[in-house]
């Protein structure tokens, strides 16, 4: 199947700053990391992929899905924190699958987890390979995961039939089958959902 991976502006360009206890500061820059990490691994996964950066047309390509990765949580501790020598990155992607024409197919959270121990006086590089880790972790879960939790190869067949949904939805009367619903969820990691 043809996939089109579109990058946007904020996750091209993210940059967490935190101060941690209020003593420092912590600025963290993952925004051509994961765009190069995510063009890599939608490489490897699909033969033909479109990368789609944030002022291209959609309509513009002719591909099965559409695939939008966002952060959506970015946490970390530093051995201060902790109490530890480890210094630890929680990541939370969204990936929002779209088909062909442009409907919503899927959303799917992935959350990730990297841990590096403290090496020397500075924990710059550490805190870089715990957040690599955590990049490693999703591609991981992406690589295994992504069909299962989005429906995306049954993309390959065309775009959403919205008709047959809304008649599916409405014979449900109720209930709720998970295989008649263009919605797939799956999270694993370390980032608590916000709960109300």
């Amino acid at each position: 199947m043809a996939v089109a991976l579109r990058i946007p502006a904020e996750f091209q360009d993210f940059v967490h700053e935190e101060n941690v206890l209020g003593r420092e500061k912590w600025t963290i820059n993952l925004g051509s990391a994961n765009a190069s990490f995510f063009e890599q691994l939608f490489g490897y996964m699909y033969e033909n992929v479109i990368i789609l950066g944030p002022d291209d047309n959609a309509e513009d390509h002719t591909f099965d899905a559409l695939v939008e990765p966002k952060i959506e949580g970015f946490e970390f501790s530093v051995p201060n924190q902790s109490k530890t020598d480890a210094f630890a990155v929680w990541i939370r992607y969204r990936m929002q699958v779209y088909d062909s024409v442009g409907n919503s197919a899927s959303t799917w959270t992935v959350s990730a987890y990297g841990k590096s121990q403290k090496e020397g006086i500075g924990g710059t590089k550490a805190l870089q390979r715990a957040a690599i880790l955590a990049m490693r972790d999703a591609a991981a879960l992406i690589l295994l995961q992504m069909n299962k939790a989005t429906k995306i190869a049954a993309l390959a067949d065309g775009p959403i039939d919205l008709d047959k949904l809304v008649s599916a939805d409405s014979s449900n009367s109720g209930t709720d089958d998970e295989n008649d619903r263009p919605v797939g969820l799956f999270a694993i990691g370390g980032i608590d959902e916000d709960i109300e």
